[in-house]
């Protein structure tokens, strides 16, 4: 069977399936949800094997980071379990009433939610996306086709088995209501698919997801770079802002929510600098700083001291134009001063990827402007960007983060993978009595 055949085998199963799905109950998908759970954690070895094998193929092929997004353990394998979990406690998206008319007498319009149909989700290395993008498609009601990264490919084929022998004719379940593409060019075959595929949704570089929207008719939800920042104003209180610019680039660094920018008032700057940027290189964090911070840092004469120590001082970098367009999705940060809220907001509609920026500041007025004008899925005060999450959210978990201003933006959860539907139920009316004004609509507006 040659590849193209393949992937349009998969595409028309996956359609399939997408119809079988689409009319389980929430209990039914529920059903299948908690058995799904309790099957991860019964393969565990199964998984962990698989996982190492990965883990030992890609050993000084890709960066630490990376391969520390590639590891799964067994607490990650409970996170999997409870996650799952998670979703099938949410709340059914499916068959929700959003509105309800009245057109006339006898005439009710509905508009209700209904599943998008199939889904195309291409990731990261990360092999719990797996599951939770499936767990995610089999509460909405969709059917779902995976591809994610080459390093990660003996754990996603091992995880996606799990998952087809788990839900197989579970509750009618079908098992092609997730299916894995396990190469790059089967990808390119799926940009072709529009006959079966709804939406693909990428997660990956800006380039990445731009050469998928120029091949495909598919719509695309589109999820680029994270370039997040974090402010810190005048009337920022220094200790809870150093605790948030630290979590916000080092708690995870290797992820789209992590910050690339700290952006601070020149007017805190001599005193919140030195902390922070102390604090950064205590954490092997390389510290990259505009020609203002780089001169404030330098004048200080306890981090000067500091930063002679050969091994801190290579961490310590002047920063160019490139830097505030740059996604490190690593211990590395690009520092800048600025002059107020305004230069603040202005400096991340210019460089910023529309993700998640944050102010810190006990000052009400700037948090509320910074927050109404910058234009980024979600603006956070005085927390850390990392808290740009699906399951954070309380959305159980996500299919990604979008930045696109479609039907879905931010973190991407149950909501976002139904569209809907009208249904208008009437007793033999005709459009031509309204026409010829025998009859005319009323259009109330009905609680749901």
């Amino acid at each position: 069977m040659t590849l193209k055949t393949n992937v349009l085998e998969q595409c028309e199963n996956a359609k399939e399936a997408s119809l079988q799905i689409a009319g389980l109950t929430n209990d039914d998908k529920n059903f299948v949800l908690y058995e799904l759970a309790e099957d991860i954690l019964m393969n565990k070895n199964r998984i962990l094997k698989a996982n190492a094998l990965d883990v030992s193929q890609n050993k000084g092929k890709i960066s630490d980071v990376l391969l520390k997004r590639l590891k799964v353990d067994e607490s990650k394998i409970k996170e999997m379990a409870e996650m799952v979990k998670s979703v099938a406690n949410l709340e059914d998206p499916v068959n929700k009433v959003i509105a309800k008319t009245q057109l006339d007498k006898g005439l009710l319009l509905k508009k209700i939610t209904v599943p998008i149909g199939v889904i195309c989700c291409i990731f990261e290395s990360r092999p719990e996306v797996v599951v939770q993008i499936s767990a995610l498609a089999i509460k909405s009601g969709n059917a779902v086709l995976l591809k994610g990264g080459s390093e990660a490919l003996n754990t996603n084929k091992v995880l996606v088995e799990i998952i087809r022998e788990s839900i197989k004719d579970n509750k009618g379940m079908p098992e092609d209501a997730v299916l894995l593409l396990e190469t790059r060019e089967a990808v390119k075959e799926v940009l072709k698919m529009d006959e079966f595929i709804d939406l693909i949704i990428p997660r990956g570089s800006n380039k990445f997801v731009k050469f998928i929207q120029d091949n495909t008719k598919i719509p695309v939800m589109g999820h680029a770079e994270g370039i997040c920042h974090v402010y810190v104003d005048k009337d920022a209180d220094v200790s809870k802002a150093a605790a948030i610019a630290f979590d916000a680039k080092c708690q995870y660094p290797a992820v789209c929510n992590a910050m690339e920018t700290l952006l601070v008032n020149e007017r805190i700057s001599d005193k919140f600098l030195p902390l922070i940027v102390q604090k950064y290189l205590e954490n092997n964090v390389e510290v990259r700083l505009d020609k203002k911070a780089f001169n404030t840092i330098k004048s200080n004469n306890e981090l000067s001291s500091l930063i002679k120590n050969k091994n801190l001082k290579k961490l310590i970098k002047k920063a160019v134009e490139k830097d505030w367009k740059t996604e490190y999705t690593d211990l590395i940060i690009s520092i800048k001063i600025v002059k107020d809220v305004v230069e603040a907001i202005d400096h991340i509609n210019k460089y910023g990827s529309g993700h998640t920026d944050a102010i810190v500041t006990e000052n009400k007025a700037a948090a509320e402007r910074f927050m109404s004008f910058v234009d980024s899925a979600s603006v956070m005060w005085n927390a850390s960007t990392r808290f740009a999450d699906g399951f954070r959210y309380g959305l159980g978990a996500e299919v990604g983060i979008s930045t696109n201003k479609i039907h879905a933006r931010g973190p991407v959860g149950l909501e976002g993978l139904v569209i809907y539907k009208y249904v208008l139920i009437g007793s033999g009316h005709i459009v031509d009595e309204y026409v010829r004004g025998k009859k005319n609509f009323l259009h109330d507006i009905l609680p749901k």
